[in-house]
């Protein structure tokens, strides 16, 4: 079943006919795609910033590492969202 994931990084789609290995890099930026920024189940809010309850602690969410539990996110990642809406309130207060 083919897997899609858009790259923490830089945003580029990238797509494999069976699984993200731990070596795979985005063809754009070179940044590794088996990480946690790519995962559905990263969230900074959460435990281990993870919502898999199961998983392994681990240190560096943006290099490439072992976690079985990875399931790509094809989603735009929240930095991007979290920089858009700071630049549309500032836009929206901004003074003339």
């Amino acid at each position: 079943m083919p897997q899609t994931v858009s790259c923490f990084k830089c945003q580029t789609i990238s797509t494999t006919s069976d699984r993200f290995g731990r070596r795979d890099e985005c063809a754009k930026c070179r940044s590794d795609i088996h990480v946690c920024l790519n995962c559905v189940h990263y969230d900074p809010g959460a435990y281990n910033e993870c919502k898999e309850s199961s998983a392994d602690y681990v240190k560096e969410k943006d290099r490439a590492n072992f976690c079985d539990y990875f399931s790509p996110s094809s989603e735009a990642k929240s930095e991007n969202k979290k920089d858009a809406i700071l630049s549309a309130a500032e836009a929206l207060f901004k003074k003339k």
